[in-house]
């Protein structure tokens, strides 16, 4: 099968032939439909060397968002058949640990508090097929197209579980700002919109035509990222700031706006990847500001963004590329240019 592989650090990527793995007993081989391409990949791509926590042997295949059909279950499998479309949650943990008997394997306390992910440590999806080690990992997706529901198993779950952890501070009046109107940004619109109803939620960004996207997905106010965003929020909140923030993109401009808009008792939470640093004294962020960086989300939490896409309350905009041009796709997503989420498709 050919498999999209990273060969060496700061090297370019590789289309590459390897072997069709062989389920072993409890294990589950999946005909991979759809691979979602994740800022998190260009991180990887970009290191001088295995991040922090990423314990892996090279080569390697990308790919932590991953949706397909069961084609082959090992000894001892049940519960699936073969052709049946499922999602495949990314992080795989102990299984054995207090966090992930409850679900949690993004915090594996074997694994050091987060589970490693699919592409980070175990092979990816960006192959014509995905072995995937228990069948516990696996979500059916009902009449959901793989290849447009494989991004909710990351962008869909991590905007969840982000959102979600905040929900008592939603109520009516309440402001949720969303900075970075991106595949991450969109999905979090469409939730937070799903699951509050009096919340007014902004969406900020630098490009005018994400912002016009942010608009159709639910947004109330979406707005040119710079100090009259700023003075905007400050505005709409009787210069109180949000009760939620939520900064998609991670950076040092960005985080600053973070601290700005947040208010007293209030949420800030840091989804992006950007590697930027939070400016914290006495008074910034605001006083008793949650600072939170949540990582992914919990299975069972992926079943309720399925739940919510079954029931077409949130759906991700996808731009499709054959495995041949997953490098296309990657320069795109590195260049800004996906207006959602770009999603390899092996076997289109």
């Amino acid at each position: 099968m050919r498999a999209f592989q990273l060969v060496g650090w700061r090297r370019p990527l590789e289309l590459r032939d390897v072997p069709v793995p062989e389920p072993g007993p409890g294990q589950v081989l999946v005909k991979v439909a759809g691979a979602g391409a994740c800022h998190s990949d260009l991180h990887i791509m970009e290191a001088p060397g295995p991040p922090p926590g990423l314990a892996t042997e090279l080569p390697f295949t990308l790919g932590h968002e991953n949706a397909g059909w069961v084609e082959r279950l090992g000894p001892g499998v049940t519960g699936f058949t073969p052709g049946e479309p499922v999602i495949v949650y990314g992080c795989w943990g102990c299984g054995v640990c207090a966090n992930c008997r409850q679900g949690r394997e993004n915090y594996c306390q074997t694994l050091g508090g987060q589970g490693p992910g699919l592409g980070g440590g175990h092979d990816g999806g960006m192959a014509e097929y995905l072995l995937v080690p228990g069948p516990r990992y696996l979500i059916p997706l009902g009449t959901l197209d793989p290849r447009q529901a494989a991004p909710l198993s990351d962008a869909g779950l991590t905007s969840y579980h982000a959102v979600k952890r905040s929900l008592h501070l939603l109520g009516p009046g309440s402001t949720a700002v969303v900075i970075g109107a991106g595949g991450l940004g969109q999905m979090t619109i469409q939730i937070l919109r799903a699951l509050t109803t009096a919340t007014t939620v902004v969406a900020v960004d630098t490009d005018a035509g994400k912002l016009e996207t942010a608009r159709h997905m639910g947004a109330d106010e979406a707005l040119p990222s710079g100090d009259d965003a700023i003075a905007c929020i400050k505005d709409l909140t009787g210069q109180q700031g949000a009760e939620l923030v939520l900064d998609m993109v991670g950076i040092d401009p960005t985080l600053r706006m973070a601290a700005q808009v947040a208010r007293v008792l209030g949420h800030l939470t840091i989804v992006g990847l950007g590697g930027g640093a939070l400016p914290v004294d006495f008074t910034s962020p605001p006083h008793e500001c949650s600072v939170a960086s949540p990582y992914w989300g919990t299975l069972p939490e992926l079943m309720e963004v399925i739940t919510l896409a079954q029931q077409q309350k949130i759906g991700m905009l996808v731009e499709h590329f054959p495995l041949e041009h997953a490098h296309e796709a990657y320069q795109l997503l590195h260049d800004g240019k996906i207006h959602g989420r770009a999603v390899i498709t092996p076997h289109a």
